[in-house]
């Protein structure tokens, strides 16, 4: 502004009030139409020099927030003050610092341009410098352009030349919001007619670097657009450029955005820039205020209504519905929302009268609104970038003599204009009670009935008319009528159910079978209660009819499902019986020592500990026809009558093949053919051996079986492996034979797995603990055979055998 500045013309008062000139000319057209033409001018010029010295106010507040190193509001209470302390006008003071910065202005620029003489070219540098003042006068210069502009477009323009280009910027875009969320690019600088075409509109929710500026109210410094990968305008231009995205806005309500775009990455700016870049943004807010999008009418947007046209709309909605508008300070700083009007239809979640809430303040009103619920935080966010939030089932809570009470309502919030829509639904206990009792006598197949015993009215519900399987348009059945409907061997117990509640007055149940009409029969039980006037006479009966074919047939399954069982525990049963009786007859427990010259043979066998777990252990001493001592010890795998019903096999089998003069291996051999092709392919596991008492040397097989342990003068040992397969699996096995010479006083024990095996517990350990438990001196060999027996901490319920050779 040049020097002098004056204050802008204001409206003057008219020498003839237009009342007067209206009044002398009551019955004159052209009067009336005089005074109306003289009414507008007169507002016309209001409203011009309102619009220039609040163009002069902004250019002041600029100046201050340089001289002071302040934010925008600071320096506008910082304007209203001082303008008071001198006793004047805001306006009137304005000029006078306009004018004294301009003075100082040109003062600093003539003792530049001196100092400046000796190397114009460093002080060309000194002048693009954005810490110096030059590049603050540089400021408030676009500032000033930008308030004389008449468009976004020139406020574009105005803002690159004066202010960016020296900060190293290239382009500049300012973006406008609209109440849908998207955004139109209002004014641009830098960018080819081509790429602003192509993003002159962006719809709602795409994601881009204006977008962030707009959702993050904070602002957005970004080094390189490249690291973002968010697109934006210009970005093949200036791929890997810095970005700037800041929100415009004043009053708490953002308009657009102000975008502003280098070439090259972008550093970290000195906190002075930043301030002034951040005053820029507010004046692009004050240029988008009165911004219209031209173009397609398709997607222009339309003047939005006023907080009077909303009260309308409003009025016209069937859900309840506030208007809100904003209340600000005098910083000009959002405070609260005034609850402008609320329709016919609005509830209160305190249930206070619309008279109570309509005029007073959001947070006077809802206070809890600014925590927990969050309604405040979305209230502003709606009005600052016009995007709606809807919600389902939120909770609202109000203060009603310092107590919370809480409800819970689906709510929608709009932006119209500078007004904003709050719409809620309360959800209504009564009516959510009612649907989930309709929904549980729908899952449940429950029908309630109602019937008027002086009146004769039948009330049933839908859930009863369908159990029933008639038209909800059909007559419902009286109670006396219900015997025709039921299977006739019901007929007994509904008669006792009719007299009970009818005759007796007393609550009462019946289960019976329903026969519809479309011939299909359902097992119901009907609940019903007489309801009696205080002189104990019958009204009315009340009860209810559930579906409970379900359980009935489910009850059926249950009771032929234990019946089965019960067969199935008997068959059981039965034969472990006789499995055990057959594995005792065999193998009986004990068996007296078989004692042969200077040998002795002791037997132990203990059953499992539950009898369904019989198992297939066995065991053989005799002595042949060869005068050869057989000795020997299996077990088939499995239990049951099949495990019993196989060692029986295969321990007769070797019986009766020792008798051929072979040796343990070949008698190995034969055995397992027998197992593999008479008995069913059972698989078992045995060791065998022939004691030769002329020349006392013991020669021994096994097939699969653990090893004997020979327990001499103090000490034990598991006798070598010979290899040999298990028995039964495969058609032909050769089995490896070996030979040792007993002393007296040697003690040899056979045994099978259920004396060592532990689930917690190698074989090995096993192995270790069975030769120190039968190192232990003793004076007989049942006395060895029985401790081994009681000290076994086998935990595998599985048959245990042992045989023990002696040679005294």
């Amino acid at each position: 502004m040049p020097p002098g500045a004056t204050l802008p013309p204001g409206p003057r008062p008219s020498a003839e009030p237009a009342d007067a000139a209206a009044s002398g000319s009551t019955t004159s057209q052209v009067g009336r139409l005089a005074a109306t033409v003289d009414r507008l001018s007169r507002a016309v010029r209001a409203a011009q020099a309102e619009a220039e010295g609040r163009a002069l106010i902004e250019l002041a507040k600029g100046i201050l927030v340089e001289r002071l190193g302040c934010g925008p509001a600071h320096a506008a209470r910082q304007l209203t003050e001082l303008a008071e302390q001198a006793g004047t006008t805001p306006l009137q003071f304005a000029v006078d610092v306009i004018n004294q910065a301009t003075r100082d202005r040109l003062s600093e620029a003539t003792d530049a341009f001196l100092a400046a003489t000796a190397d114009s070219r460093a002080a060309d540098a000194a002048s693009l410098d954005p810490e110096s003042g030059h590049a603050s006068l540089r400021l408030r210069a676009a500032e000033s352009g930008a308030l004389a502009a008449h468009d976004t477009q020139a406020a574009a323009h105005a803002l690159l030349e004066h202010a960016l280009q020296p900060l190293g910027a290239v382009a500049v875009a300012i973006w406008a919001a609209g109440t849908d969320g998207s955004l139109s690019l209002a004014g641009h600088a830098g960018f080819s007619p081509a790429e602003a075409a192509r993003w002159r509109y962006v719809p709602p929710d795409v994601a881009t670097v204006a977008r962030r500026g707009l959702t993050e109210r904070t602002g957005q410094w970004m080094t390189s657009l490249a690291k973002t990968g968010l697109p934006s305008v210009g970005r093949q231009q200036y791929p890997d450029g810095g970005r700037v995205a800041l929100p415009a806005g004043t009053g708490g309500r953002i308009h657009g955005v102000l975008e502003i775009v280098w070439p090259v990455p972008l550093t970290p700016q000195p906190p002075q820039v930043v301030r002034q870049v951040e005053a820029l943004a507010e004046l692009c807010a004050h240029t988008l205020e009165t911004y219209e999008p031209p173009g397609d009418p398709a997607q222009e947007r339309r003047v939005l209504p006023d907080a009077a046209e909303l009260m309308d709309l409003a009025d016209a909605l069937h859900d309840p519905a506030l208007v809100l508008v904003p209340n600000v300070d005098a910083d000009g700083e959002l405070t609260d929302f005034r609850i402008q009007h609320v329709n016919d239809h609005f509830q209160d979640p305190a249930g206070r009268p619309r008279a109570v809430v309509n005029g007073a303040l959001l947070l006077e009103a809802y206070p809890m609104a600014a925590g927990e619920s969050g309604l405040l935080e979305n209230v502003e966010r709606v009005y600052a970038t016009g995007e709606p939030f809807r919600a389902q089932r939120a909770q609202l809570t109000a203060l009603v003599d310092e107590v919370p009470l809480r409800s819970v309502a689906d709510i929608s919030i709009s932006r119209h204009g500078n007004a904003v829509l709050l719409i809620w639904r309360i959800e209504d206990d009564a009516a959510r009670l009612a649907s989930l009792l309709q929904h549980a006598q729908r899952l449940g197949r429950i029908g309630g009935f109602e019937e008027n015993l002086l009146t004769g009215e039948i009330t049933w519900n839908d859930q009863l008319f369908d159990l029933y399987g008639r038209a909800p348009s059909s007559a419902p059945v009286p109670l006396e009528e219900l015997g025709s409907y039921a299977h006739p061997d019901d007929f007994v117990a509904i008669g006792r159910f009719l007299r009970t509640v009818l005759h007796h007055r007393r609550p009462a149940s019946a289960a019976f079978r329903l026969q519809r009409p479309d011939g299909v029969t359902r097992h119901m039980r009907i609940v019903a209660e007489p309801v009696l006037d205080t002189a104990g006479r019958l009204l009315s009966v009340r009860g209810a009819y559930q579906d409970i074919s379900s359980q009935h047939w489910t009850e059926v399954a249950l009771a032929a499902t234990r019946d089965q069982l019960a067969h199935t525990e008997q068959q059981a049963s039965e034969r472990s019986r006789l499995a055990l009786q057959l594995q005792q007859a065999i193998m009986p427990p004990t068996q007296d020592p078989l004692r042969i010259d200077d040998l002795q043979v002791a037997v132990r066998y203990r059953p499992a500990e539950e009898e369904q777990l019989v198992g297939g252990d066995w065991y053989d001493a005799v002595v042949l026809p060869s005068g050869l001592v057989l000795v020997c010890v299996g077990d088939v795998a499995g239990h049951g009558m099949d495990a019993a019903t196989s060692m029986v096999v295969l321990r007769n089998a070797l019986r009766g093949l020792s008798v051929t003069g072979a040796g343990p291996g070949q008698l190995l051999s034969w055995l397992n053919m027998v197992a593999h092709n008479l008995t069913g392919a059972v698989t078992a596991t045995a060791v065998c051996g022939l004691y030769d008492r002329e020349r006392r040397t013991l020669r021994w097989a096994r097939a699969g079986h653990l090893p004997p342990v020979l327990v001499r003068e103090g000490s034990s040992s598991a006798l070598p492996l010979t290899k040999g397969l298990l028995l039964g699996a495969v058609p032909e096995a050769v089995y490896e034979e070996a030979e040792m010479q007993l002393s007296p006083g040697d003690t040899l024990l056979m045994y099978t797995d259920g004396l060592i095996e532990r689930r917690d517990r190698s074989v090995e350990e096993s192995m270790t603990y069975l030769l120190t438990t039968a190192r232990a001196p003793l004076t007989t060999l049942d006395q060895q055979l029985d401790r081994l027996l009681t000290y076994s901490k086998s935990d595998t319920d599985d048959d245990t055998c042992i045989v023990g050779i002696r040679l005294g």
